[in-house]
């Protein structure tokens, strides 16, 4: 399992960035889609997993298993974009704007939650029939899920508040610590022990990931959850994706590229 020197994987994270920024519109959108497919399949894989075992470890150490499928097939997540897409700016890539930078997120958000949402759509439909019988026992989880997480924050008020932004910061700096973690070897078996570790403790920790919940909290309204979509978005989306974008891009990102990248010249000795 070949090892990159930081210096070296670092590069790697600034190039991936300046690629992101100068992709097609198509492209964006079709790979966005697919990761947000596949991470929806994921998440109810484990939640599956728990429900059946009654065990949530074994589900967290599972999970990964969508996550460096898409990273391996070339997808991009929400969460991976606000981490390196805004490196290219900062290292004055050719082409690489701010405006760009925009541009690639709302892209990734919008083919994240449409892919997640497809997932939502066909998993409700298998856990009730068609929709001609109560939930099963996973879709009564993730309904359930859709609403602590939800209404549950919002009976705290701003300290429910706070308390889901700091799990959206705690779970990119996870998730992209994971991206990195790929770009540390050059064979299929270090990637996967890489991405690995810090996805399993974002999963179990309950720390809040964007495009996860794009699957869990519109399948908790179609099962029956008893919240609303305002409640969605106020009470999770929108401040878990502020969260996601701080966690990833001040933690894993902008300290990586400060340190390794642009690094401070050395101290002269007496």
């Amino acid at each position: 399992m070949a090892y990159l020197a930081p210096a070296e994987f670092v590069t790697k994270m600034v190039d991936a960035g300046e690629s992101k920024l100068l992709m097609s519109t198509r492209d964006t959108l079709i790979r966005s889609y697919m990761a947000g497919a596949i991470l929806a399949l994921a998440a109810a894989f484990a939640v599956t997993i728990t429900v059946n075992t009654g065990n949530a470890l074994v589900g967290a150490m599972l999970f990964p298993v969508g996550f460096i499928m898409l990273y391996l097939m070339g997808f991009d997540l929400l969460t991976g974009v606000f981490t390196l897409a805004p490196l290219a700016v900062f290292d004055k890539r050719p082409g690489a704007t701010w405006g760009g930078v925009m541009r690639n997120w709302a892209l990734v958000f919008c083919g994240n939650f449409a892919g997640a949402l497809t997932v939502a759509v066909f998993m409700a439909i298998i856990f009730t029939f068609g929709w001609s019988e109560a939930p099963n026992a996973i879709g009564q989880r993730i309904g359930h899920i859709g609403e602590g997480r939800t209404v549950g924050y919002a009976a705290h008020g701003a300290a429910g508040m706070l308390t889901l932004f700091i799990r959206g910061v705690m779970c990119n700096w996870m998730v992209s610590t994971g991206v990195v973690a790929a770009m540390m070897s050059t064979s299929v078996s270090g990637k996967a022990i890489g991405m690995w570790m810090p996805i399993t403790v974002f999963f179990y920790m309950g720390f809040e990931h964007s495009v996860v919940n794009m699957f869990l909290f519109p399948s908790g309204l179609l099962l029956g959850g008893h919240f609303t979509l305002m409640d969605y978005l106020i009470w999770n989306e929108i401040p878990t994706v502020l969260g996601n974008l701080v966690g990833g891009l001040t933690f894993v990102g902008a300290t990586l590229y400060s340190t390794h990248y642009k690094t401070a010249p050395k101290r002269i000795s007496a």
